[in-house]
């Protein structure tokens, strides 16, 4: 989980028993417990509803909490948003550029370890429901769409284009298409993630059988000298 959000302050002018309800004994267990319980409800509900249609009154009744307390976390929808993002994709990420520094395995090991922790974390874990919902609403919301691709998918990009210069370094591959053009390694993820969520019930994919057979298309193309 992303590093806790203070709770924003409560403005002087405010009614003195929110004072008091604000700044009544609360320990650091409970309050992170509290913004969990939050954020665990907005995934929820942006899964379910989409950006538009969530409430935040909702999510304060599906994590156990009053409106007024929910705001004290967070001051509006957006930022809301924002720390779902980073509690859920934004580790996944994380997690898989920290394997890159010091791993001594092939480029197609890489590849293959990396796609194992963003299709559990992301394409088929809860963190699905916020991609769909940014390839669904970004065009509406553009200020959600900028913080979606500095946070998500820049992050990515680099990572994947690291992953390129690594492989030609070491001779693994020959061409810098990866380099010039990241977009086509993370294109059989996103492939996948729009499909089951249209076709899941009629033609499911085999999400793991299919970026690796993508995967092992793309390294012949990129001149792979691991066979």
């Amino acid at each position: 989980m992303s590093d806790s959000v203070s709770p924003a302050p409560v403005p002087s002018h405010a009614p003195a028993a929110k004072r008091r309800r604000a700044g009544a004994a609360t320990g650091p267990g409970q309050r992170e417990a509290r913004q969990a319980a939050i954020l665990a409800a907005a995934l929820a509900k942006f899964t379910e509803h989409g950006y538009a249609a969530t409430r935040l009154e909702d999510v304060a009744r599906a994590a156990g909490v009053a409106k007024g307390t929910l705001y004290l976390y967070f001051p509006d929808k957006q930022a809301l948003f924002e720390a779902v993002v980073k509690d859920t994709v934004a580790p996944a990420l994380s997690d898989a550029a920290a394997l890159l520094p010091a791993y001594q395995g092939t480029t197609r090991e890489l590849l293959h370890a990396i796609s194992e922790i963003l299709i559990s974390r992301i394409v088929e874990g809860p963190a699905r429901g916020i991609l769909l919902l940014m390839i669904a609403e970004g065009p509406r919301f553009p200020e959600l769409a900028a913080f979606h691709h500095r946070e998500v998918v820049a992050r990515g990009v680099a990572l994947i284009r690291a992953i390129a210069e690594r492989g030609l370094a070491r001779g693994e591959i020959t061409s810098d298409a990866a380099v010039r053009f990241p977009q086509i390694v993370i294109a059989p993820a996103m492939t996948s993630l729009v499909w089951n969520s249209l076709f899941a019930h009629i033609a499911p994919l085999d999400v793991r059988a299919f970026i690796q057979t993508y995967r092992d298309v793309l390294l012949r193309g990129l001149g792979s000298t691991d066979a």
